[in-house]
């Protein structure tokens, strides 16, 4: 089928002139995810430090809680059996960084500390220094 060169003009005009129609189809409503918290996501632990330096803090209170022994249990400070350091007497907080002489027999030392013999290792205590008494005891003696 041959044309001649009036029909291509025709057909070639015809194809310029007609309006190109497209069709965009769009999303009727966006995906949304949801605002809770979804299984597998647990809530934070707040770990850390739950009184600063200087503060003066009463018996019992916790003093930081922990996942590993970042921080050590000084004077008058006990460890749970969670990691929390808490205070054993009333008085006021103490922070300090002191080097340690870890047992180097210990297995658990040796994977958490190798390569660091030669070195010396800092650590955080936390410390709680009594507040004085107040010497006014009214104690008879009876002997």
């Amino acid at each position: 089928m041959s044309f001649s060169i009036m029909q291509k003009l025709s057909l070639q005009c015809l194809k310029a002139d007609q309006p190109l129609i497209t069709t965009i189809r769009n999303a009727s409503k966006k995906t949304g995810g949801s605002t809770r918290n979804k299984k597998g996501h647990p809530r934070p632990k707040h770990r850390g430090w739950r009184v600063q330096d200087g503060h003066y803090v009463s018996h019992g209170t916790i003093l930081a809680t922990q996942l590993t022994t970042r921080f050590h249990p000084g004077l008058n400070v006990g460890l749970g059996r969670n990691g929390t350091l808490f205070a054993i007497e009333h008085g006021k907080v103490v922070v300090t960084c002191e080097p340690i002489d870890p047992n180097w027999d210990h297995t658990w030392i040796q994977r958490n500390y190798a390569g660091r013999q030669d070195q010396t290792i800092y650590k955080k205590f936390f410390n709680v220094i009594p507040e004085k008494q107040h010497q006014r005891f009214r104690l008879v003696d009876e002997i």
